[in-house]
């Protein structure tokens, strides 16, 4: 991922993601490699890079702010990735909607969500 400055940690903010790929994504003039948690508080590296590594743990940030969000994104990389029934009842007890799709349509999803200004998150999963 080239251009911009380097992200690493915590942006604060709602951003579009302008591009993703070569195992990271381009943001608010940033680019960073690996897996991004999207919240209404901002955007937060995360250490995830594959499906199995999903858990409630990893999701705890998303779940810190439920009451901000009314739709989750899930983009599980390159492929399509079911998603353990015990995690999305996690989300249903917190009335979170949960889509799970590849990674770019997560992303792409997020922006017109964004631009329409809905209360949306998204866990997106680093593609090559």
């Amino acid at each position: 991922m080239s251009g911009g400055r380097t992200y690493d940690g915590f942006v604060p903010g709602r951003y579009p993601i302008d591009a993703y790929g070569n195992g990271g994504f381009r943001f608010a003039d940033m680019s960073h490699r690996g897996s991004i948690l999207i919240l209404p508080s901002g955007i937060r590296a995360w250490p995830v890079s594959s499906v199995a590594e999903i858990t409630v743990e990893s999701l705890a940030p998303v779940f810190a702010e439920a009451e901000e969000i009314e739709f989750f994104l899930l983009g599980t990389g390159v492929d399509v990735a079911a998603l353990p029934e015990s995690l999305r009842l996690q989300f249903r007890e917190r009335r979170i909607g949960l889509d799970v799709m590849q990674s770019g349509a997560a992303a792409r999803t997020y922006n017109i969500l964004l631009a329409e200004n809905r209360k949306v998150a998204a866990a997106l999963i680093a593609v090559p």
